[in-house]
């Protein structure tokens, strides 16, 4: 169990939860960070979304059922920036990012509907009726649904609302590290950790202002501890790690338990 970093109890104890929790466990929630859908190399962009459409193919044929909880990245900040000028209302900042996750998950439905997936034909506005689009199709591609809450904390939302395990955060780093390894050589990084250390590393249920990122959202945490959820964090960039993650196979990242 080398891949995930954790010790073998743990890996015990998630295969014991998946047994028992029967077909729960074909039903997935995944955050993408919106920055995987901009890598700066064109080759790597085509690349990328080719390996999705892999894996969207590999979990429709095998009968399962995938949401795909899509950040707004790039645009969203360029979007803010702009607006930032003449609107100081962080609702109405919010609502700004919340078209840009949507714009990048009208991306990603089209490119996956364009090979005949099984993809809803909208993207949602609310966690519930994502969930209820599940009940009809494999996969459900949407962004952020309202004001304060990241796509993150959506999708921690929809996790719960769909009956899923866990929710795996897609994003452009590799683990959850104490402090921000972008800026700080000295940064340790997690293999395993409870919500309670997450959250000590954190906060929790305070919203990110307009445009700000972080490994996990503070709201988020405070739902998944709230609804016992598993999550797992892991380098998106590498969607070989995601598969694995999703096929419950040992993957380097991060594993967070009640």
């Amino acid at each position: 169990m080398e891949g995930w970093g954790i010790s073998l109890r743990s890996w015990d104890m998630l295969k014991a939860c998946a047994r028992k929790e029967g077909t729960m466990t074909t039903r997935h929630v995944v955050a993408l960070g919106g920055s995987l859908l901009r890598p700066e190399e064109a080759e790597q962009r085509t690349e990328w979304f080719g390996r999705l459409r892999q894996l969207a193919v590999h979990m429709e044929g095998n009968g399962r059922r995938l949401a795909l909880v899509v950040g707004g990245g790039l645009p969203a900040r360029e979007g803010i920036t702009l607006a930032r000028s003449l609107v100081s209302d962080t609702e109405r900042l919010d609502e700004v990012g919340i078209a840009a996750t949507r714009l990048n998950a009208t991306v990603i439905q089209q490119i996956l509907l364009d090979i005949g997936c099984d993809v809803a034909p909208i993207i949602p506005a609310t966690t519930s009726d994502a969930a209820a689009l599940m009940d009809a199709h494999h996969l459900v591609i949407m962004g952020g649904t309202t004001p304060g809450h990241t796509t993150d904390a959506v999708a921690v939302a929809l996790a719960r609302d769909t009956g899923a395990s866990h929710c795996i955060i897609a994003t452009n780093v590799s683990h959850v590290f104490d402090k921000d390894p972008r800026h700080n050589d000295d940064a340790v990084s997690f293999s395993t950790m409870s919500i309670d250390e997450l959250a000590g590393i954190t906060g929790i249920g305070e919203p990110l202002a307009p445009g700000a990122s972080a490994v996990i959202d503070p709201v988020a945490v405070g739902w998944a501890k709230a609804c016992d959820l598993r999550m797992a964090v892991l380098d998106g960039r590498d969607l070989s790690l995601l598969e694995k993650a999703l096929d419950g196979q040992p993957f380097d990242g991060t594993l967070i338990l009640p």
